[in-house]
């Protein structure tokens, strides 16, 4: 039963992402670094056109300062290797001067001829400690200015932080029309909400089980119906899916099975965001949970003993998976972002066993934003490699 009124309300698929493992992510057993997996262009930029040949829509690319790959610089340098799949690229708000970084999108929105989408992200900086309320004025403040950038002569800004006055917006008219990129956000804190409602496009959230999901759709329909407006929902999660349920229940045994938990906490505290509340729903997850790190029957929260973020898995069969996704649609989610350990291999197993059952889109095509005289991605299955 849908929760809440959608934005994507007749759209008949939805937009089906993979990972970019920009930030050090990637395992075949949790904890335990391998070389051929560090996140590395070469391992990352395969991953991507990996996803892209099975028909993957969209493919989140991270941030973080503490490891890993520039995020901006990693989306630029695939886009003349890519054709089809579009970017969720992190924009870590504040880090960049606004007027900047809205030249610096539409450039590399104009590179890839309107496949990029935007992730906002509202955290602290390297070496930063910033209220909560500070660093989601400063996001408020950044994604207003982007949007003067993008539809207007000038941009004229007066704000807590920012105040800018008289800047030409002739170079930074992004690709996209109607707006620029769509962006998605993820945040937990009331402050969070409130920049949601009223500014993104696609709110993002991490793993719980279906009834806290649902509490969460309403209370950010709540604060977007404040501003008249109307979201999308995004489903951020991992992956584990074989031919049975014991297959797959065996191999999140093995993903966890020479973790040290002190390594697991020093993965997870060496994030910028390792103290925000979402991540702190997704440590409630795994309390919640059976002794096997079951919260739901088929959502395993094992992954976020190594791991700060999106901290569960779906595991099961192929049918049990493809049943828990026309579930999480029913309920009005039509992005999803999904993962698994290593990238890569889980990238073709759920590329040739789920992708092809599911109908796929891209919103940001659904939506108009990309001009009409750019050739359409068809709105359809999976291909295969």
């Amino acid at each position: 039963m849908q929760v809440v009124p959608i934005r994507g309300e007749g759209l008949a698929g939805a937009e089906v992402a993979w990972f970019a493992p920009l930030c050090s992510d990637d395992f075949r057993h949790l904890g335990v670094p391998q070389g051929d997996l560090r996140s590395s262009w070469e391992n990352t930029s395969r991953i991507v056109q990996h996803a892209e040949q099975h028909g993957f829509r969209n493919v989140l690319c991270p941030s973080s300062y503490q490891v890993g790959q520039d995020t901006l610089s990693f989306v630029a340098a695939m886009a003349p290797l890519t054709s089809r799949i579009n970017f969720l690229a992190a924009i870590r708000c504040g880090e960049m001067h606004p007027a900047m970084l809205a030249r610096t999108v539409a450039t590399l929105d104009h590179m890839l001829k309107g496949r990029l989408t935007l992730n906002v992200i509202s955290s602290d900086f390297p070496g930063e400690k910033a209220d909560s309320d500070y660093r989601y004025q400063r996001s408020w403040e950044v994604v207003e200015i982007l949007k003067q950038a993008w539809t207007q002569d000038e941009i004229n800004y007066e704000g807590k932080i920012y105040q800018l006055k008289g800047l030409s917006a002739d170079p930074v008219r992004p690709y996209q029309q109607n707006g620029g990129p769509l962006l998605y956000f993820g945040g937990y804190s009331p402050p969070a909400l409130e920049l949601c409602g009223a500014h993104c496009d696609v709110y993002l959230m991490w793993p719980e089980t279906r009834e806290m999901l649902a509490q969460r759709m309403r209370d950010v329909h709540a604060r977007a119906a404040h501003y008249g407006r109307v979201l999308d929902y995004g489903l951020r999660v991992h992956m584990i899916v074989r031919d049975t349920e014991a297959e797959a229940r065996e191999y999140a045994r093995e993903l966890v099975s020479k973790l040290d938990d002190e390594k697991g906490r020093e993965i997870r505290a060496r994030a910028l965001d390792a103290g925000s509340l979402g991540v702190s729903t997704q440590a409630r997850s795994r309390e919640m949970a059976d002794i096997e790190g079951y919260v739901e029957p088929h959502l395993w929260t094992g992954v976020g003993r190594a791991r700060s973020g999106c901290g569960a898995a779906l595991v099961g069969s192929v049918d049990q998976v493809l049943s828990e996704i026309h579930a999480y649609q029913k309920m009005g989610i039509r992005a999803f972002i999904f993962s698994g350990y290593p990238h890569l291999d889980e990238c073709d197993i759920f590329g040739r066993k789920v992708l092809p059952q599911l109908q796929t889109c891209s919103l940001a095509q659904a939506y108009g934003r990309v001009p009409a005289s750019t050739p359409a991605t068809p709105l359809g299955l999976g291909i295969r490699l």
